[in-house]
């Protein structure tokens, strides 16, 4: 995959998914434009890459940011935060910065940023295997990935007279600072990780090079006829039932 000549935007990029697919883009020629919360993490990344430090569920900044952003040839949008709860124990606080960080994020930068997009450009949404099927103390959060997955396949239509693609992928607990976050958080991090691993049949977590992998694909000229489609990549637990 060749990505010279391209500018693309990834989100998230100050760690996890986001920072390996900034640098697998940037080894592969891509131009890269970083956002995330953390300007000095954006700069670890990729110190040669345009960082932006963007909160984006905020409208007004999203619309700023957009007046000045250059055409795209692409864009990665894995900026997302955990939220855990059932949906009567999630304050409803929690329950919209969940909406704010996984779907309208993804939406505001969409809305402003699509007229920037390059006819046969190239769209990512980072979505999740529990937006696909539910479990439990995840509720907030499974329900803002299934609407960024809908986001996915309207987002396939309305750009489509313009040849520009959208997928979403739905990754399965990879090895990024989230999860372990939420592994220390548990009174046994041992036993927690022997939990996540077990929801899929190949009994692991998945890399983060392994989900970047996909997400290239779909940001290349390889996947030219792919728009429209949620995939899941989570070592198989989408088809297990459990």
């Amino acid at each position: 995959m060749d990505f010279s000549g391209k500018r693309i935007l990834v989100t998230g990029a100050g760690s996890g998914l986001g920072r390996v697919a900034a640098r697998m883009l940037a080894e592969r020629g891509a131009e890269l434009i970083l956002a995330g919360r953390r300007l000095e993490a954006l700069r670890e990344t990729l110190p040669d890459a345009r960082h932006l430090a963007l909160d984006h569920s905020d409208d007004a900044a999203v619309a700023a940011f957009a007046k000045d952003c250059p055409p795209l040839d692409g864009m990665l949008l894995c900026a997302g935060d955990l939220v855990t709860g059932s949906v009567e124990s999630t304050p409803v606080a929690a329950f919209d910065h969940a909406i704010a960080a996984n779907l309208r994020g993804p939406w505001l930068l969409c809305h402003h940023l699509g007229p920037k997009l390059r006819d046969a450009a190239s769209v990512a949404l980072v979505g999740s295997n529990i937006g696909l099927r539910a479990i439990p103390d995840s509720a907030a959060y499974s329900v803002a990935k299934a609407g960024l997955h809908m986001l996915a396949k309207v987002l396939a239509l309305e750009w489509a007279p313009r040849a520009i693609r959208c997928n979403a992928i739905a990754p399965g607990p990879i090895h990024t600072a989230m999860v372990d976050a939420r592994l220390e958080a548990s009174p046994d991090p041992r036993s927690a990780l022997s939990e996540l691993a077990r929801v899929n049949p190949l009994r692991r977590l998945g890399r983060p090079e392994e989900v970047a992998a996909l997400a290239l694909h779909l940001l290349s000229g390889e996947s030219a006829w792919t728009t429209g489609t949620v995939i899941p990549i989570d070592g198989g637990a989408d088809a297990a039932f459990l």
